[in-house]
């Protein structure tokens, strides 16, 4: 009865002293033994759910402070899963869209650098280990492509604006900055956090 709430615990509590006043204990795995699980059950999507929330809210306020989606993706999967990643939140730096061309979007970078820390491999030989971490990643990077058309920035900015915007020129990157680009990317940063987390949540557990 791990992580039940008092109201839950009470609710057993009671059943289990009916049953023992009416002498059915013997249906103990009957009655009990399912409302248990399924209280444990809505405890656990509770607690997914309230991650889900956290770790979203932080990501989208980290990207307008930081305007980097590949170090903000990781920096908040890190912390929320101890990756001791410090390192590549360092080398992370000049990721979104790969240098700023419009290339892969730093929310994928950044949140497959932290799946790749869960289910990655260290010994180069270990084939298992490189084909065990694939399928995490994979799932990842379809559920984001199916929300956002592209794991390309230059596509999730034409999806999400109405438009590419070459962020390397200044010009357009202040237009990107007054056409609500930064507040449309922390919505992505914060989906794509939530999609790597629910990958990172069955190997390593939160904080």
């Amino acid at each position: 009865m791990r992580g039940l709430c008092y109201a839950q615990h009470y609710l057993l509590f009671t059943t289990y002293y009916l049953l023992n006043q009416a002498g059915e204990l013997n249906r103990y795995t009957e009655v009990l033994l399912p409302m248990e699980e399924e209280m444990e059950n809505d405890q656990e999507g509770m607690s997914k759910d309230n991650i889900q929330s956290r770790i979203s809210e932080r990501a989208k306020d980290l990207l307008l402070e930081s305007g980097n989606c590949a170090q903000t993706s990781f920096a908040i999967l890190n912390e929320e899963y101890n990756l001791d990643g410090a390192q590549i939140l360092r080398a992370l730096t000049p990721f979104p869209g790969i240098a700023l061309r419009g290339e892969t979007c730093g929310a994928v970078i950044g949140s497959l650098m932290a799946l790749g820390l869960v289910y990655g491999r260290d010994d180069l030989k270990d084939w298992r280990g490189y084909i065990g971490s694939l399928p995490s990643a994979r799932r990842f990077c379809k559920q984001f492509e199916k929300e956002n058309g592209s794991t390309a920035c230059s596509a999730v900015l034409q999806e999400k604006l109405g438009r590419n915007f070459n962020l390397s020129d200044k010009a357009e990157a202040l237009e990107y900055a007054t056409s609500g680009g930064p507040e449309a990317c922390a919505k992505v940063v914060a989906r794509a956090v939530e999609i790597a987390s629910e990958g990172i949540a069955k190997r390593s557990p939160s904080k």
